[in-house]
């Protein structure tokens, strides 16, 4: 709480912390990219672990023909947060992202807006972290190779977290466009991974201990199919994340163990939006709980049906937030008026105290 309190001190004294998108590239260089998907899924599995002190809803979208734009709140007691974000995957067409976010983490106390932050790199990483703390709770703990489908902007955030954070060694990777899949081996060149570029799905798949599908049309595509799945294998299905968009056949659900982050959302977003509303899945907080079982057996096939969840922005932010302070990066901006009367919000109209007086006027000749 005296933590709190020295933020909503800040906040008065200097106003919201703001973190462009260049800021939060060098929070993320400075503090090394390892370690910042480590702290944030460290983050997650800690609000997690306390998931009824939340409150939770499937996010607000607003869906149009070519894409999907959505607000996602979450709150407990102290604090409140919420994340912008798009979803259109013709926007490289324009030189734009298909992914594009902003976030603000809050005072629930007073309601003061902490902290306004990009979201769009951030929300790479706390997927990334998000994929890796369920692969760390649900696949075999000697996985070493992971498919990756879908050579995206995502992608190498997600290479690199498995890395890290589940010992991945080697990548298969397979896209439709080879121009990011050879984006993707050039910017992990250095990473120590070893990399075999594939023809196929399929091909990519073969012997892979983990598979993660990362693709960006807004299709009801079939990624996978059940003549690719192994016994064993743990399938983290990252792109199903809207309704009309998934990844998987229904027959591959059907056949494994099924854990979602947070049911409402899930059955109108991910993978399992076409199962009957009885098809069995579980949250993971329950696992991360010891509340209900992840892995039950070597060769069950496991799926993490990933949609994203406000509460990961939430765990996201607090990272960002915190590192921010600690490295002394961001501008403080007067995001919310600051008012030497909180009654007289008129007095904002008024001329500054420090405004020069106006010139007298000067009659001119006729």
């Amino acid at each position: 709480m005296q933590h709190l309190h020295a933020d909503i001190d800040h906040f008065r004294q200097r106003g919201t912390l703001y973190l462009s998108a260049p800021e939060a590239a060098e929070l993320v260089r400075r503090h090394g990219l390892g370690r910042c998907m480590s702290a944030i899924a460290d983050n997650i599995r800690a609000d997690f672990l306390r998931w009824t002190d939340f409150d939770k809803t499937a996010r607000v979208a607003s869906h149009s023909r070519d894409g999907v734009i959505e607000l996602m709140p979450v709150a407990d007691a102290q604090r409140y947060s919420f994340k912008y974000v798009n979803g259109h995957p013709g926007n490289t067409r324009f030189g734009l992202s298909t992914v594009m976010a902003f976030g603000v983490l809050a005072d629930v106390d007073t309601g003061a807006p902490l902290l306004l932050s990009e979201l769009t790199l951030t929300t790479a990483l706390r997927t990334a972290a998000m994929s890796a703390l369920a692969a760390q709770t649900l696949a075999r703990p000697d996985s070493r190779v992971m498919a990756l489908i879908g050579n995206g902007a995502q992608s190498e955030f997600q290479a690199l977290a498995f890395q890290h954070l589940v010992g991945i060694t080697a990548l298969r990777l397979f896209d439709v466009d080879g121009a990011a899949t050879a984006k993707l081996v050039a910017n992990l060149e250095c990473s120590g991974l070893h990399i075999t570029v594939c023809p196929s799905t399929a091909d990519a798949v073969r012997d892979a201990d983990i598979v993660t599908t990362v693709t960006a049309d807004k299709a009801m595509a079939l990624i996978l199919t059940p003549d690719m799945i192994e016994p064993g294998m743990h399938l983290n299905a990252v792109g199903g994340d809207c309704p009309g968009k998934t990844e998987l056949h229904g027959d591959i659900l059907d056949a494994a163990a099924v854990f979602v982050e947070y049911e409402p959302q899930s059955r109108i977003e991910g993978e399992i939006q076409h199962q009957p509303a009885d098809f069995p899945v579980t949250e993971l907080w329950q696992v991360l709980r010891g509340e209900r079982s992840g892995r039950t057996a070597a060769d069950l096939v496991t799926v993490f049906d990933s949609v994203g969840f406000a509460l990961e922005d939430f765990s996201a932010l607090r990272f960002m937030f915190d590192t921010a302070m600690a490295l002394g990066l961001g501008e403080r901006i007067t995001l919310i008026p600051q008012l030497e009367d909180p009654k007289n919000l008129y007095a904002m109209l008024a001329a500054p105290r420090h405004a020069a007086a106006p010139a007298p006027a000067v009659r001119l000749a006729a």
